[in-house]
């Protein structure tokens, strides 16, 4: 599992799960469980991979020059 998310994706995709996720307190049964979609994203900003990227034979990264490039 190699990782193929930049790194402005990853902060992005972990601040987007987290205040996902951080609706579910706060919203009544059942449309706290669609909050639970916060957890993809939590999950693949951790670890850098997107299983999806891989599927749809995406491969981004940063390379040492500081610049993306998307591979199709």
């Amino acid at each position: 599992m190699t990782r193929n998310i930049p790194g402005f994706e990853r902060i992005a995709r972990l601040m987007a799960g987290v205040m996902i996720l951080g609706l579910y307190g706060a919203l009544e049964s059942p449309w706290k469980y669609l909050t639970l979609v916060g957890l993809p994203l939590l999950g693949s900003a951790l670890t850098g991979f997107c299983p999806l990227y891989t599927k749809l034979g995406w491969h981004r990264r940063s390379h040492g020059d500081g610049a993306t490039h998307t591979g199709f």
